[in-house]
């Protein structure tokens, strides 16, 4: 059964379920396409506005920054 997930998460749900390693956690980086569409919703902002539905992806994409951000962080203290 699949669960239905936003965009901006499931690329960080499939990573986390591989299981990465420690080395993996920190070198994470989001996906190309990933990149481009945060950048396309930046831009976007800034020539035309976005959308409702345009905003919150880009929020989705700003929450799943600070969960890698804070996870890289809590893997390096573990490591030191």
């Amino acid at each position: 059964m699949a669960i239905a997930q936003p965009p901006a998460y499931e690329e960080i749900y499939h990573f986390l379920v591989s299981q990465p390693t420690h080395k993996q956690i920190i070198a994470f980086r989001p996906s190309e396409a990933a990149q481009r569409r945060v950048y396309t919703l930046l831009e976007a902002g800034k020539t035309r506005g976005l959308s409702v539905e345009e905003q919150a992806e880009l929020d989705e994409f700003e929450q799943v920054e600070h969960f890698v951000r804070m996870l890289k962080l809590h893997t390096r203290e573990l490591t030191m």
